[in-house]
């Protein structure tokens, strides 16, 4: 019977390195190869014919290609968080071929501190959301630069909002420099483009959060829409990763660090190592509950009377993570939804889907 290999891979943009161990941790083989396809190829027809688990790190998007192609060869895979791997975020010396002995050497002992990776669909609802949130910065950065403009003509508008409908037909009517004037336009033609761009994302939101029962349930809450609730789901995948709602609230950076030495504990900041994307999520649900949802208003209103307005909304925010573990894991709608609203809620996600 053949003996399980263990591979470490130094992902590069340009070339990987590759280590390949036995079970008792004498090198086996070691080679480079291209990050192309015709690389990653090679890779594969190097690996399949033995029994193997294999690791590489968390290098931006360069890890998923060579992940997904050993993945469905049927190689047991981790993805490695690079700066809990001490071994080689400390080292003083570090190359590619000795972090991919050290990442086979890790595997071999199971000491990879791993990170989680979803599934391939989750992951490209991922994509999708966060090519969403790409455009609404985008969007943001250009209206700053047309306030900026319109602050070197000392200009004011009279609509509340200048880029709702009234308020774009009153840019288009100023009288600027001609210079000054060829730029706003430019913005106004961006704007319009990235609107047009975020409405079909939107669509595209709104039909993948219709086939998910998570998401569906998740929008019982008062505060979460179905583009909210989607990014809620996708971002946590599978709930039982999270043994209890202590986890998935700090996982969502909504509690605070810990230290405790002896018969001193200190309470810290809130941890940096957590989804900020979803506590933020949170956060603003938790303002909108806070003033729609009784049993949240009256957690609110205790919390705030000693500790201030910022701190009662984390506090609801924690609460709601915490009710979201239990909604997820037991599949169940959140019990003090209000009937009106989550039908209207639904609704709204059938049009912008169609």
């Amino acid at each position: 019977m053949n003996e399980t290999r263990y591979i470490g891979i130094d992902v590069g943009k340009r070339r990987c390195q590759v280590c390949v161990m036995d079970e008792r941790g004498s090198i086996v083989d070691e080679f480079k190869f291209e990050n192309s396809f015709e690389g990653i190829s090679y890779l594969v027809g190097k690996v399949k014919p033995i029994p193997a688990k294999a690791v590489v790190e968390s290098t931006g998007n360069l890890w998923l290609r060579i992940y997904e192609a050993l993945e469905d060869i049927g190689v047991e895979m981790k993805l490695a968080n690079p700066f809990n791997t001490k071994a080689i975020a400390s080292a003083r010396i570090k190359t590619d071929k000795l972090s991919a002995r050290i990442l086979a050497h890790l595997l071999r002992a199971d000491l990879i501190a791993e990170c989680y990776v979803s599934s391939k669909e989750i992951r490209k609802v991922n994509a999708l959301l966060r090519q969403r949130a790409s455009l609404t910065r985008i969007q943001t950065m250009v209206k700053n630069q047309v306030h900026s403009l319109l602050d070197k003509y000392g200009l004011k508008s009279d609509w509340r909002d200048i880029f709702g409908l009234h308020g774009m037909e009153w840019l288009r009517s100023l009288q600027l420099d001609p210079v000054d004037r060829c730029i706003l336009d430019t913005h106004l033609r961006h704007l319009e483009c990235l609107r047009r761009e975020t409405k079909l994302l939107d669509s595209e939101i709104a039909a993948k959060a219709s086939e998910s029962q998570d998401a569906k349930l998740l929008m019982s809450f008062t505060g979460i829409d179905y583009h909210s609730a989607m990014l809620t789901a996708s971002e946590i995948g599978d709930i039982t990763r999270f043994p209890s709602p202590k986890h998935l609230v700090s996982w969502m950076r909504l509690c605070p660090s810990l230290h405790q030495s002896g018969n001193s504990t200190y309470m810290g900041k809130m941890k940096k190592d957590s989804n900020r994307r979803v506590g933020s999520i949170m956060i603003q649900a938790a303002k909108t509950a806070a003033i729609h949802d009784q049993r949240m208003k009256t957690l609110y209103d205790r919390v705030s009377a000693r500790s201030g307005d910022n701190k009662a909304t984390v506090r609801v925010a924690n609460k709601m993570a915490t009710i979201t573990w239990h909604i997820l894991t037991k599949k169940e709608p959140y019990h003090q939804a209000k009937d009106r609203l989550y039908a209207s809620k639904l609704k709204n996600r059938a049009r912008v889907a169609a």
